[in-house]
């Protein structure tokens, strides 16, 4: 077990700094042109959470469901608190989704604390953290995104500290939340077995499984088929407008005029026809197949805490950018991983994740009318950041390539306060 980062006499100032100016953030994503999003999320969840309390229905039995169950607390307290007072209802599913965001803060510190990171770069890392929210816009004030990405960082904090177990308890609900923590699992369960051996890995990963079937089951056990629906719907999407699919018709559209039209379906708009759906479908194929390359890569590697992170960060962004679905609020879940890379290609990342998030407030919410017609600005917004994701993700993915051999050559990282990491590293 290892606190020693908790330790660090930096760090209460610089959460107390990071704190302040993430409060800042969300509080001006209220005001301004942020005060005109109306796309809220938030309006189905109360209506859900109505549903379940006052009229006693079962999610996935009574009703589709198209969420992990662990979303479920986050969209029901608000309502026992407020009741059927939209007002009051959404006020406190900010309040939480700020609480999560501090939490990822939080997490970033202590994980870059514990590589013994330059000041310069701390700061820099947790200010990107706090300025995220105007990054990426009000959408995080009605997306419940924040709660698995605060499960995802606290897990790797844990990891990093040597609190296995809760690392692998935070993964899987994390992943009883939104999906997308599951492709951490192998990574995280190889950087467990090459530095505590296989029993560890084994009570790790037993833990894991065990806590992600306490919250499936008792939705399997009362409808099965609703469960099973809302698992299938997710992976039979066609491609949504904003993902790297729709990328290609938004720009061959632009190009050479090939006609797209749209319809919509699972909450949002898609493009439709049978190349699209035949795009989505190998989109698919390529999600596998990068999240087979990234944890192969990561197994034939020694077992750091540089690479852990690296490859953590890489499989998550193969999981956005190859989905089907590539909604805004989804960017956040790389903030706290991108932001605890050490030395240039953490800097990088950072830069690259930043204009992402920048980009997307293009369309996303004031003119995604404008996106749905097809217009020149907006379409290319969409192409060109998810150009950016998908270099990101080049650039996370090749971790043990030339890049990272050429940078230590030539000493690049150490003007950002990075510092090699000590204590046992795995053969």
């Amino acid at each position: 077990m290892n606190d020693t980062p908790l330790r660090d006499r930096r760090l209460p100032l610089v959460l107390v700094l990071g704190v302040a100016v993430f409060v800042g953030s969300w509080f001006v994503i209220h005001h301004l042109f942020y005060a005109l999003d109306h796309l809220r999320d938030t309006v189905e969840y109360a209506r859900d959470a109505h549903g379940i309390l006052v009229q006693g229905k079962v999610p996935y039995r009574d009703f589709p469901f198209e969420y992990p169950p662990l979303a479920l607390p986050v969209f029901l307290l608000p309502s026992l608190i407020a009741g059927r007072h939209f007002t009051g209802y959404q006020e406190l599913f900010e309040l939480m989704m700020a609480a999560f965001g501090i939490v990822i803060l939080v997490s970033v510190a202590v994980t870059l604390a514990a590589q013994r990171i330059g000041t310069r770069r701390l700061l820099g890392a947790v200010a990107f953290v706090a300025v995220a929210p105007l990054l990426l816009g009000a959408v995080l004030l009605s997306r419940y995104d924040l709660l698995p990405a605060a499960l995802v960082s606290a897990a790797l904090a844990a990891i990093v500290l040597d609190h296995r177990r809760t690392g692998f308890v935070l993964l899987a609900l994390g992943t009883a939340a939104k999906a997308y923590p599951v492709v951490l699992v192998p990574i995280v369960a190889y950087y467990v077995w090459r530095r505590h051996g296989a029993r560890k890995v084994v009570v790790c990963v037993a833990l894991y499984f065990a806590v992600l079937l306490a919250c499936f089951a008792p939705f399997f056990a009362l409808a099965p088929a609703g469960v099973w629906a809302a698992v299938h719907g997710q992976a039979s999407r066609p491609p949504q407008l904003e993902s790297l699919a729709s990328a290609v018709f938004l720009a061959a559209h632009q190009l050479a005029g090939i006609h797209v039209t749209l319809y919509f379906t699972h909450k949002s708009d898609n493009i439709d026809g049978h190349p699209a759906m035949w795009l989505a479908q190998m989109m698919s194929v390529t999600q596998l197949f990068a999240l087979l390359f990234v944890w192969i890569s990561h197994a034939r590697g020694p077992a750091t805490v540089q690479r852990l992170l690296t490859a953590s960060a890489a499989a998550v962004a193969a999981f956005i950018v190859f989905d089907r679905v590539l909604s805004p609020q989804y960017l956040i879940w790389l903030a706290g991983l991108v932001a605890v890379l050490p030395g240039r290609r953490g800097l990088i990342a950072i830069w690259l994740l930043a204009i992402a998030m920048w980009m997307t407030q293009i369309w996303y919410p004031l003119d995604f009318k404008e996106l749905k017609a097809l217009a020149p600005i907006e379409s290319w917004a969409v192409v060109g950041r998810d150009l950016l994701l998908l270099a990101l993700f080049g650039l996370l993915a090749l971790g043990d390539v030339p890049f990272a051999r050429i940078a230590r050559l030539s000493g690049a990282g150490r003007g950002f306060g990075s510092r090699p990491l000590k204590g046992p590293v795995a053969p």
